[in-house]
């Protein structure tokens, strides 16, 4: 049953977060807006880097690709919270029900390593270059979020037996 518990709390734990970081992100709209928008535009990178070619300087993508990262997080909020429903509802179920309840939370904690790795570490921090921002840098708290997220996934995804009831 503590394994199960932990396994419930650390979904809702994550649930949590990205509960905060669309609460964050809606309310305090500008803030990550300006985020994005000097990732997009490239303005900090080296001066006479090759690749500002990429750079988008529109406000129509920046808004894209801000409320599309809105909208990420909010549907892996509403698989967190399904998914930690689900889990808690199962606690006391059999091994085979509780291991079966975890596939909505399987696929919230998925969504988020997506977002961290392709949004944040391979679109911003490689093509956007953000890695050369000193300023406009996110992918030490992208891979942060990477790694206690995915570690949360592999307790979450180890199958039990009945003895670990």
């Amino acid at each position: 049953m503590t394994l199960r518990m932990a396994k419930t709390l650390l979904v809702f734990a994550v649930t949590v977060f990205y509960s905060l970081l669309v609460l964050n992100n809606t309310t305090d709209y500008n803030s990550n807006y300006q985020f994005v928008r000097h990732v997009l535009i490239m303005d900090s990178t080296f001066p006479g880097n090759r690749g500002m070619w990429r750079a988008l300087n529109s406000p129509r993508w920046h808004t894209s690709f801000y409320l599309s990262i809105i909208a990420w997080e909010i549907i892996t909020m509403i698989l967190c919270w399904w998914g930690g429903v689900n889990l808690a509802r199962s606690l006391r179920g059999t091994s085979q029900a509780f291991n079966q309840s975890k596939r909505v939370a399987v696929a919230g904690l998925t969504s988020a390593l997506l977002m961290w790795l392709v949004a944040f570490l391979t679109i911003g921090g490689e093509w956007f270059l953000m890695w050369q921002s000193k300023t406009w840098n996110g992918q030490e708290a992208a891979f942060r979020m990477f790694t206690v997220i995915g570690i949360v996934l592999l307790l979450v995804t180890q199958s039990e037996s009945e003895g670990q009831r």
